[in-house]
């Protein structure tokens, strides 16, 4: 479709849609917590998700399209002096349509300026924005030197390097005839034009191989305002009053995903349940009901018959770790159909060594790290193995970097296997399909399965610390966080995480012993299976394992270890959390908890931390004592009566750690998260509802941690910080979390358990 025909293919079947959510919302959020951030979701025409936020910081628009190719269009707006301009909308509907291949949304924004400048247009992959924002370039003046996706121009610069006849073919192959063409394709096009009377700038980039094109149309009532392109940038100055108002046009031809509706998603029970608390009539009862269904709208959202997204707007993806936690926690309240969605999505995504596949990379993001193998290519003059490279540049690309995922795929399996619901036949079926694949999903699952064995039989052979699952080595002396907390500072420098190592291999070890156990009930071999013997003694010995990350410290220690980390602490920060002591007497009491992750030599760094929820909730039998540093109030343990248990604890690590906390707060004593919030919730539901609680103590941790995540306001993020100011600790997002996360929406999962117990 050529540029002309593109830009005018959207006449037919335009729409006006409402946003399906908002944030902050009115009744529901505190807005001050927002500090000024604004977003809504839409449908496109083929019911995609698109996400429109409006980010008051650097004064930048994005919005978000989940489609079949992870996109985003954004742009920064500035005064004449080049501040950013507080930026609100105009109306709350957007328009939506479709023409072929092309789906476009448009939206109002109106800035608080009479004059403004847009500019840093970044159209593509939704992951090259959200590096673009990482790196703070949206702050960076206008006059900079343009952005460019770095690999993407390492990608031109080798085809220029290529020998001249080899280089047609290369340039052929992504559809321009010269380099010069190609090389234009790094920055978004800039262009006046005007249609129906109305006033129109056009930003457009087409995928480096061309194959696909999204665009940004600002339009203006040429009575109201003026548009001026200039190279990098467009202004719009308005003719009378004090405000510029503009609308602003999103096209795409990606191809769209096939999205589910609730009653897909959900159970029967769950959705009486659901009616049932609608029906509400007193205001609490009300105001839960909007809360259960704004999370349930979230679901919706992330949900297609593809995948399940992680969320949005950062992760507008496959995360086959997010969807197999996510399936694990809502199976009391989703269908059979959503635990075989995720299976099988895992299971057609697996390694050739049967690795499970963490993240996918999508169009303009395969783009990216395809890139990079073509480089290299060249450089080693493998020509033909470099042409195939770009005859399939957006081919998805698999991220197999992560090992906690190799772990929880058997737990999953296991549980639908031994779901009394799901009929053997249906199971049998599902395990026998081969879904195009060329293998049937019981020989999948059996490749990874031998992958586990093969990872956890050191151990198991010989029980000693420097024989747990490794993480790998990011370089001589760092270790890579291949966990769920994969920032750079998440497992505080160790190389042997606890929750890999004392929570999921044991869990994986009895999944593994579930499904060999199953397989010959549904008349299926159980290929590749160790004795049961011996799978039962290696987890006997993996349950075991939870030693090397035991630590006990006495009340001396802690006070001497919490009076130094003080000194770390700003001087508001200090007279708070002082009073927070005082308050609670505490030091009182030794403190035994597992530690976060073993350093190189098997020792454990002493970082208090949430993890020990998943073995709460996964393992009947786990220790009733892995709840007390939940309870114990921070920086003694994670409680907090304003925001519920901090994700980790460093009072104890060394000066280095806090460093490390300090600089990458992502999982550090200053987040919570609501996945590690809906894990206790459900562990302590669990427990009591069967019959676990006979002196009520699971009982009043429950209510304390229910009642402090409800006063954050924050409950249904992804994660949540906080600020001191005053004596006062306010709760506040997390600046670059998502707005909607699949496995936060694991609330819902614990509503429906709170209401078995007969709370709410």
């Amino acid at each position: 479709m050529t540029a002309g025909v593109f830009a005018l293919a959207l006449l037919l079947q335009a729409a006006h849609a409402e946003p399906v959510l908002a944030f902050p919302e009115a009744g529901l959020d505190d807005s001050s917590a927002y500090q000024g951030y604004q977003t809504r979701f839409y449908r496109d025409s083929r019911r995609n998700t698109v996400q429109i936020y409006l980010e008051p910081k650097g004064s930048r628009a994005v919005l978000v399209w989940a489609n079949a190719a992870n996109e985003s269009a954004g742009f920064t707006v500035r005064d004449r002096s080049g501040q950013p301009v507080r930026l609100t909308w105009e109306g709350t509907q957007a328009i939506v349509s479709e023409s072929g291949p092309a789906r476009a949304i448009e939206f109002r924004l109106s800035a608080a300026a009479p004059e403004v400048e847009l500019g840093w247009f970044v159209l593509g992959s939704m992951r090259i924005e959200r590096d673009f924002v990482y790196a703070g370039r949206q702050l960076l003046p206008f006059g900079s030197p343009p952005f460019q996706v770095a690999e993407e121009s390492l990608l031109v610069a080798a085809v220029a390097r290529v020998p001249l006849e080899e280089r047609r073919r290369h340039l052929e192959l992504l559809g321009v005839k010269n380099s010069i063409e190609l090389r234009s394709r790094l920055e978004p096009r800039i262009a006046r034009a005007r249609r129906d009377g109305v006033e129109v700038v056009r930003i457009e980039r087409p995928s480096l191989d061309g194959r696909n094109r999204l665009a940004v149309e600002l339009r203006v009532d040429p009575g109201a305002a003026s548009l001026r392109p200039g190279e990098r940038t467009v202004s719009i100055r308005a003719r009378s009053s004090g405000r510029v108002t503009f609308s602003v046009r999103v096209t795409t031809d990606a191809s769209a995903l096939t999205p589910l509706s609730r009653d897909q998603i959900f159970n029967r029970e769950f959705r009486d349940f659901l009616a049932s608390a609608g029906r509400a009539a007193d205001s609490a009862g009300q105001l839960r009901s909007r809360r259960l269904e704004r999370q349930v709208r979230a679901v919706e959202l992330l949900s297609s018959r593809e995948k399940l997204m992680a969320g949005l707007p950062n992760f507008a993806t496959y995360f086959g770790r997010d969807m197999m936690m996510t399936a694990l926690m809502m199976r009391a309240i989703w269908t059979p159909e959503m635990s075989e969605l995720v299976i099988a999505s895992v299971l057609g995504k697996l390694g050739p060594g049967g690795e499970v596949s963490h993240e996918e990379a999508l169009g303009g993001q395969a783009i990216r790290e395809h890139a990079v193998v073509y480089d290299s290519l060249v450089s080693e003059k493998a020509l033909d193995r470099a042409r195939e490279v770009l005859r399939e540049l957006q081919r998805t690309r698999e991220n197999y970097h992560m090992i906690d995922d190799e772990f929880q795929l058997p737990v999953l399996v296991a549980r639908y296997l031994a779901d009394s619901a799901v009929p053997a036949t249906r199971k049998r079926s599902f395990l026998l399909d081969s879904a195009g694949l060329g293998a049937s999903r019981q020989e999948r699952l059996a490749k990874e399965l031998a992958l586990v064995g093969s990872l956890t039989r050191p151990y198991a052979d010989r029980p000693k610390a420097a024989n747990l699952v490794s993480f790998p080595k990011r370089d001589a002396t760092h270790w890579r966080s291949a966990s769920w907390r994969d920032s750079d500072a998440g497992y505080a420098g160790g190389r042997f995480a606890m929750d890999v190592n004392a929570i999921w291999v044991p869990e994986a070890l009895e999944g593994m012993a579930t499904i060999y156990d199953a397989l010959p009930r549904f008349g299926m071999p159980q290929a590749g299976a160790p004795s049961r013997d011996g799978l039962r003694q290696a987890i006997a010995t993996w349950r075991g394992a939870r030693r090397h990350f035991e630590v006990t410290l006495s009340p001396r220690e802690m006070k001497e270890r919490i009076d130094a980390r003080f000194a770390w602490f700003s001087d508001d920060e200090s007279r708070y959390w002082e009073k927070v002591m005082a308050a609670a007497k505490e030091p009182q009491g030794s403190l035994a908890f597992l530690a976060l992750s073993l350093d190189a030599a098997g020792k454990p760094i002493p970082v208090v931390n949430t993890d020990p929820a998943t073995g709460l909730f996964l393992w009947r039998d786990a220790p009733t004592r892995d709840i007390a540093p939940f309870l114990r109030p921070f920086p003694v343990g994670l409680f907090n009566e304003h925001l519920g248990p901090l994700v980790a604890n460093d009072a104890y690590a060394t000066s280095q750690v806090w460093r490390r906390f300090k600089e990458d707060p992502y999982h550090s004593p200053r987040v919570v998260w609501g996945r590690e919030v809906n894990l206790l919730l459900l562990a302590l539901a669990n427990r009591i509802a069967d019959g676990r609680d006979p002196y009520g103590g699971l009982a009043k941790a429950l209510q304390w941690t229910l009642d402090a995540v409800h006063a954050s306001g924050l409950e249904h993020n992804e994660l949540w910080s906080y600020r001191i100011e005053n004596g006062r600790l306010l709760p506040t997002r997390y600046g670059t979390s998502s707005d909607i996360q699949l496995w936060s929406t694991t609330k819902l999962a614990v509503e429906f358990a709170l209401s078995k117990l007969g709370r709410r």
